[in-house]
């Protein structure tokens, strides 16, 4: 029951924080061909720019952590993953559980694999790499450099952009639009503030960025990128994207190659993180019943009061173990996709080639897990591609915290965490990888664990 002097509480954190933006446009040329039906490979121009957005946090006096978003497809091997988050490391001198790269994964970005140098476009690929590093590296460095008190505060808004892409057509899968299924539609939006002043949105939230297919020739952040525009336009402030548990979520409308769409879909969740903005009350304060006012009706005073928050910063990084399914060879999978076109089983083939290398060694494999603590909130973070109910259930956990939950963050372990029945279904996803079923609950019921570790 509610009572006099109650708050509504907003998770929030009492820290010193610093921003720093790159922008890591690659050059128009480079390999960009992310889907089978594509038929070409090298990218022709830009739709939006790509950014790279680097945020320092600690607790005073202590080291600190660097969060870094980036527009970027994803890592498809191991070995160009860890050339990249080594650098920032050495550039920083941080420990490797301080440091998380979340990459936004939109599918109209460059191809991110050193491995195809002798591809067409692909010649771009090793340079743009150590562009990526270097940005990277020095964005994490000024955001240290830039550190100074602030104030982390949490809100929740509402996107409908997110469909689940789980349709059964005629008794087979595809990844398309399912009308039947709902999706979580949570917006999670951190305010970040320096004496009342926007420094930096986070926004989190779980859709894959596909609007932008095989159609499109430009290299786009897709929907993130008008979102992120609409949103510093109004703020003044860098956003930061993490890319939430999106692994069977996507754009009702998608697979095209008009830019548009993918604008319209930024602009919806753009004005979604406004509006989630513009719940929170002034910085540093929370709403309060501070009396009633006798007047025709008798008045509950809810006004806005300042509140002391917590000013933690915790890390904790374990690996999860998980099974593997009984791996076909590669020949076996070539021969199981001998009746689709050529292009698309080419496509199949390198990404399961990728998917083994480096994290395969064994009967299971080490997943690993990164939390960490802001005050009030918890972010967790992993490289795969986990189902939304990772967050959905982390959430449900710990109703008191904004819990943040971040894919394609760090590797190795660029693989989807299908739910059971997805594998029942036979769900591209969980054809796809290389994990068990189970392996998503796992990865929950441990990353839970974690949590609970620093809160």
């Amino acid at each position: 029951m509610t009572g006099l002097n109650e708050r509504i509480p907003v998770p929030a954190a009492d820290l010193e924080a610093g921003v720093a933006r790159r922008v890591i446009d690659p050059p128009v040329g480079i390999r960009a061909r992310n889907w089978g039906p594509a038929d070409w490979n090298a990218s022709e121009g830009q739709h939006r720019h790509m950014t790279l957005t680097a945020i320092a946090f600690r607790s005073s006096g202590d080291e600190p952590v660097v969060l870094i978003t980036a527009d970027a497809t994803w890592w498809r091997r191991v070995a160009d993953e860890i050339g990249v988050r080594s650098a920032v490391l050495a550039t920083t001198g941080l420990p490797a559980e301080r440091l998380i790269i979340s990459l936004s994964h939109t599918h109209a970005g460059p191809v991110l694999c050193a491995a195809d140098a002798h591809l067409e476009g692909g010649e771009l690929i090793p340079d743009y790499l150590e562009h990526f590093a270097v940005q990277a590296s020095d964005a994490a460095r000024e955001a240290i450099g830039a550190l100074a008190t602030a104030r982390l505060e949490w809100t929740v808004g509402r996107c409908s952009l997110a469909g689940n892409r789980e349709l059964t057509l005629d008794g087979r899968a595809l990844v398309a639009f399912a009308p039947e299924e709902t999706a979580d539609d949570t917006v999670l939006v951190g305010r970040l503030t320096r004496d009342g002043a926007a420094l930096a949105t986070i926004v989190n939230y779980a859709c894959h960025p596909t609007t932008l297919s095989w159609q499109n020739r430009l290299i786009s952040p897709d929907y993130v990128g008008a979102m992120r525009d609409l949103v510093e336009d109004a703020t003044g402030a860098p956003v930061a994207f993490l890319q939430g548990a999106s692994g069977e979520l996507a754009p009702r409308e998608q697979y095209t190659g008009d830019l548009a769409v993918a604008d319209r879909h930024g602009s919806s969740l753009g004005h979604a993180v406004l509006a989630a903005l513009a719940s929170l009350p002034v910085p540093g304060s929370a709403l309060q019943l501070t009396g009633v006012v006798e007047s025709g009706a008798p008045l509950g005073m809810w006004q806005a009061t300042p509140v002391a928050v917590d000013s933690t910063v915790a890390v904790a990084n374990a690996a999860v173990e998980l099974d593997l399914v009984d791996l076909p060879s590669l020949d076996q999978l070539a021969e199981q996709w001998a009746d689709i076109d050529a292009r698309s089983r080419e496509e199949r083939l390198l990404r399961a080639r990728n998917l083994r290398e480096g994290y395969i060694d064994g009967p299971t494999v080490q997943h690993p897990v990164w939390v960490w603590r802001l005050g009030g909130a918890v972010l967790v973070a992993h490289p795969g591609e986990a189902y939304s109910y990772l967050q959905t259930a982390l959430r449900a956990r710990f109703p008191d915290h904004a819990v943040v939950v971040a894919n394609l963050s760090n590797g190795p372990g660029f693989v989807y965490l299908p739910s059971d029945d997805a594998y029942e279904r036979g769900a591209y996803q969980a054809w796809q990888t290389p994990l068990a079923a189970g392996s998503l609950a796992r990865l929950e019921a441990h990353a839970a664990d974690l949590v609970t570790s620093l809160i």
